[in-house]
This record gives C-alpha cells, structure tokens and sequence, in this order.
C-alpha cells in the first residue's frame, strides 16, 4: 500500500541533553503540527526521558488537531541522546504508545539522517560534548564521544575545563596570566578553593558554559585563548578527516559550536564539509517513513 493511500502521518522526535522537539508531517511533508520540551535523555532515567518526551509530541498532536483515529495512524522515529546505555533500547520499546509503529535511534544518528537526507554520510557534532558519527554502506561510523572528561575533544566541556586548569596555574604562577584566565579567576573570585567547590558539582553543562568566554577572547587575540581554540579545531579537523578516511562520502559540522570553531578549521577540512540538508527532527521522521517503508 503507497504512502498516499495509507493516510499515514509522521512524527519526528529529537530528544536530547538540553530539551526535545517534536514535529508531526503528513505523506508529502508538510508540518501540520510541533512540540517542545525538556531534557530528554537516558542519563535522567527512563521515565523522565519519556515524559519529556510524551510533553513534546502531545503539544505536536494538540497542534495538529489530531483525535485518536489520527493518532493511531502515527508512524513515529525518536532520536533519543543516551540510548546506547545499557537496557536503554529494551526499556524504551517496552513503553506502551499509541502509535501505529515508532523505531528509536540515537539523537546523534538523527542528526545524521537528517543532514544528509537519509543517505549515507556522517556528522561532526561541536557542542557541549564531542563526537564523529555516521553511516557507509550498511557500516557504522563512530570517532570519539565517550563521554566527559575522559573523551569529547575540541567541545564545549573540553574548552571550559582546559580554561579552568590555566587559570588555576597563572593564579599560582606557572603560567602567564591573561585577560581570558583573570576573567576566568574573577568567576571564582579569585580563590582557587572556590573552583575546587564548583568543580565538585560541576557537570559537562558548566564546564561548556565557559565556551563562549574562551571564544569571545580567542576571537579578541587573548594568547592562551587563540591556543585552547586552535587545539579544540585541531580536535575538530581530526574528527572530519578521520571520518573521510573510513569512507564517508559527505560530512557536516553540527552542534553550538560548530559555527563559531568553523573559521579556526584548517582549510582543507572546511573546503570539504557540507551544509546540513535537514534537522535532527527531520532525521527522526525520515526514521519513522522507514519503518513505514520496510514494515
């Protein structure tokens, strides 16, 4: 049965670390209704990823006008940050929905389908954390990303906690102090014991939220912040070119920084990467038209 018989309609979720976007499109693409919410992702636990998720996609429904005999002709993709966690998978498809079919892939590889519109290709995602992710020929991808601090190179987090060890080194006078590393003390009002109490509760969020900080400086010459910038692209650029050498045939920068790394890339790289073709939302409903071919 074609697409256009079936009067099926498609949702598209993406879920991720800093909230969740829902958008419901008929057969031949045209937004009939969206959804915003929270964080969705599994590091918060099932039920809450969930919720937020549920939030979202009823705030799309509701838009839409949908009753329940629309709903139940639903075919939904969700892109879900944290879906590789242990059981993740198996707890989320054992969640009761009212759908006609829904398949779940991670935010990353929603991202992916929807840069390149489904082809194959591969992403570089610059934002509070750091990864390499894509598809070839039936083959998975994957350069980095394991996670702060240990892995996410040339991220957000990276940024921040690079700019923190510096200014923690020039307070105590092993390294040269500049405009970035004082304005960096100045946050801790210049007591090294006030870093260390932030840094005891400090998540990969608050070491990114001094991203823009070390870039605005960078961008102003400050020495140290051209340095951490420089390596952060160096980072970037390895990512790209790693992901060329396994055989993607397009790869595109995406995520908070990827606009603001871009003019530090080397030129190579830059002259290679393509612009996104769609959203991580629209990769989620390229997932749901999927499953709705290949059911």
């Amino acid at each position: 049965m074609s697409a256009t018989a079936s009067g099926s309609y498609f949702l598209g979720v993406d879920g991720g670390g800093t909230g969740c976007r829902a958008r419901i499109e008929d057969e031949v693409g045209t937004v009939l209704g969206q959804g915003l919410s929270g964080p969705a992702t599994t590091r918060l636990g099932i039920d809450e990823a969930w919720a937020s998720i549920s939030r979202a996609y009823n705030a799309a429904i509701e838009e839409a006008g949908f009753g329940s005999a629309e709903i139940a002709r639903i075919r939904a993709g969700i892109g879900l940050a944290g879906i590789g966690r242990k059981g993740a998978l198996e707890a989320l498809r054992a969640i009761a929905h009212p759908f006609a079919s829904i398949d779940f892939v991670s935010d990353g590889v929603g991202a992916c389908l929807g840069a390149h519109s489904g082809l194959d290709g591969a992403i570089v995602i610059a934002g509070t954390g750091s990864i390499g992710l894509g598809f070839v020929e039936g083959r998975d991808l994957r350069v980095g990303g394991y996670g702060f601090p240990i892995s996410d190179e040339g991220s957000g987090a990276d940024l921040g906690l690079k700019v923190v060890q510096l200014a923690l080194r020039a307070h105590d006078g092993r390294h040269e102090r500049t405009a970035l590393l004082a304005e960096v003390m100045q946050r801790f009002q210049n007591d090294p014991m006030e870093a260390v109490a932030w840094m005891d509760r400090a998540t990969a969020t608050d070491y990114a939220a001094l991203a823009p900080m070390v870039m605005r400086h960078a961008d102003q010459g400050d020495p140290v912040g051209r340095r951490i910038v420089q390596s952060a692209a160096e980072q970037i650029d390895t990512f790209v070119r790693v992901l060329f050498e396994q055989g993607a045939p397009r790869v595109t920068l995406l995520g908070g920084l990827s606009s603001p790394l871009e003019p530090w890339l080397s030129p190579d790289v830059r002259r290679r990467l393509k612009p996104a073709d769609g959203d991580a939302v629209s990769g989620a409903i390229i997932l749901a038209r999927k499953s709705f071919v290949c059911r």
